[in-house]
């Protein structure tokens, strides 16, 4: 998922510090690692002040022979990242003497800069910070260096001991099917559901939907509650409940024809339906952009003449809610607006709920642009929880999307670039500055930080994140797997033919048939081509659709209720089932 959003969060006093080590004398060493432990770090790591001493002492040891180098690293403009090109940058280059150019830019940029150097094999970056929804590109392609034998072998001296793989939450998204690590997580965030806790436990509002309905207001469990909860709260005076009177919106979505409206979909929309098989971290063999895989994980169709999915019952029924609830039940703008304008208007406080929302947003829901979404004591008046479930998703099926922002070496990369740029990757992913960076950022990585005191005595300010990310229901929510052998190809066809469905220039179905049979075209250019050799694309021959569609699994067969019995459940239950 792409995203290009500044949080209002403060993290000026940590500005302050990093300016100030970055303007410190052409030295380097323990003097400014204590200078800035003291300043930015204090009590909030998971390591005693002793042992982020000695992780910082590894630091300047490892860090000695490429100090006065200049590296160039990129990653996409979200608040982590900020963070870390205006604050740990600064102090790297002031501990270790390596001078860090950090650049921000919109993901889709990085995403650009990383295929030119792919291409071209011209040094662009040093390392890149770009989506785990690379995984099945850099797998096949193998121009990015797999951490599992880099670290081993030519990078093993610049390797932190103390990076401590096993704590990364999101390791298994970087991951390929040949056991090796791609990706170093950097940040990590959800798509979940969002709703108004507070009207939501209104005594009237309570009664109003028992009485519409017949059954109780509570977290939907599937879509049909969901489009039931929209219809209620759709131009409802909630003034009575600290709302406006001018009524409140059920939905919230976003429908431009631009490139955030593919990642909407891709970003697991159509696995919350049911499009896809079972399997975590994803479905196989079809995966949520309706990829199949044979079972030696290479493409062999989208379209469900070739066992593919994208154009099954179960994506068009996706693409037919989204557009139906978008129209019926959301602000009217909302149908012209992109990922990033749409993503800020919950916290205006007339939205009621929103199926699918980004985690990265928590830092502004909680800004101090956000007070028609808070109480006087700063607690929150919305919650999160898990989104609910079309009429095709079963049990043991992917219900969310995780974006995991990780750190990648490529192989055009000179050596003594890529350890250097290395270096400041494990920095800013160290246990010693991890717990500040979350604070700041939200966007966790380690389960160590997850679980740390720090974020116990925050929860209740951030509506439920820290109770998600703690629960078991965390795994059910990965990135883009490797089903998609090119991931910056294929991601550019969906918000084209997505986009003529929500513009109502093609049917969902005939905007679905169209995308699948694009991306078939481009997995068969890379069939022919080779260039990801054994890896590659090997598509099915085509046969009757119907023949897959009364097979088991994906593709499913179209539903004769695609409305099933609505079910809703209490929020404070569903947290106490976590604990």
């Amino acid at each position: 998922m792409k995203l290009n959003l500044r949080s209002s969060t403060a993290f000026t006093g940590g500005l302050a510090v990093a300016l100030s080590l970055a303007v410190m004398p052409a030295f380097a060493g323990m003097d400014e690692a204590r200078e800035f432990l003291d300043a930015e770090i204090g009590d909030l790591s998971t390591l005693s002040r002793e042992d982020q001493e000695a992780e910082m002492q590894w630091f300047v040891d490892a860090a000695a022979p490429f100090s006065g180098m200049d590296i160039k690293v990129v990653s996409e403009t979200i608040t982590t990242h900020e963070y870390e090109a205006q604050v740990l940058a600064p102090a790297f280059t002031a501990i270790t003497g390596i001078q860090i150019t950090h650049d921000l830019i919109g993901e889709g940029d990085v995403v650009e800069k990383l295929q030119t150097q792919m291409q071209s094999g011209e040094n662009v970056y040093d390392a890149y910070i770009n989506d785990s929804d690379l995984i099945g590109t850099h797998w096949r392609y193998q121009q990015a260096h797999n951490l599992t034998d880099w670290m081993a072998g030519e990078g093993a001296d610049v390797t932190n001991p103390g990076l401590d793989l096993e704590d990364f939450i999101g390791l298994s998204f970087t991951t390929g099917p040949d056991g090796k690590v791609y990706q170093l997580p950097d940040q990590q965030f959800a798509n979940l559901y969002w709703f108004r806790y507070d009207w939501f436990n209104d005594e009237k509002t309570k009664a109003d939907f028992k009485e519409a309905y017949g059954y109780d207001l509570g977290v939907p469990v599937n879509w049909s509650a969901y489009e039931d909860i929209a219809e209620f709260f759709t131009g409802r005076d909630m003034s009575y409940a600290g709302g406006p009177s001018e009524g409140v919106y059920g939905n919230m979505d976003y429908g431009k024809k631009d490139p955030s409206l593919g990642w909407r979909y891709t970003d697991a929309w159509m696995s919350m339906a049911g499009m896809g098989d079972k399997g975590e971290p994803n479905g196989l063999p079809v995966d949520e952009w309706g990829i199949r895989v044979n079972e030696n994980s290479q493409p062999v169709g989208s379209c469900t003449a070739r066992g593919g999915a994208t154009n099954g019952p179960a994506a068009v029924y996706a693409v037919t809610k989204a557009i139906e609830w978008l129209q019926k039940y959301s602000p009217p703008a909302a149908a012209g607006m992109t990922f990033g304008e749409a993503g800020p208007v919950p916290a205006q406080g007339s939205i009621a709920q929103q199926m699918f929302w980004y985690t990265a947003f928590t830092a502004d829901m909680v800004g101090d642009g956000a007070s028609a979404v808070l109480n006087e004591d700063g607690t929150p008046k919305w919650r999160m929880a898990p989104s609910p479930h079309g009429a095709y998703w079963e049990e043991g099926t992917k219900i969310g999307y995780q974006d995991a922002g990780s750190w990648t070496l490529l192989k055009s990369t000179p050596i003594d670039r890529a350890k250097a740029a290395w270096l400041y990757a494990q920095f800013v992913t160290s246990k010693t500055v991890d717990v500040k960076k979350s604070h700041v950022g939200l966007t966790f990585i380690r389960e160590s930080t997850i679980q740390d005191e720090s974020f116990t005595e925050r929860a209740p300010k951030l509506g439920g994140l820290v109770e998600f990310y703690r629960s078991p229901a965390r795994v059910q929510w990965s990135p883009t797997g490797t089903n998609v052998p090119d991931y910056p190809k294929l991601a550019q066809l969906w918000w084209q033919n997505i986009g003529d469905a929500m513009s109502g220039a093609k049917t969902p179905q005939e905007a679905l048939d169209s995308l699948c049979a694009d991306q078939e075209r481009v997995l068969e250019r890379l069939e022919r081509a080779g260039v990801q050799g054994d890896l590659g694309p090997v598509l099915n021959k085509e046969k009757d659709p119907q023949e897959w569609l009364d097979a088991p699994g994906a593709p499913k067969a179209k539903l004769d209720n695609e409305d099933p019995t609505p079910e809703t459940i209490s929020y404070d239950e569903l947290i106490a089932s976590w604990n």
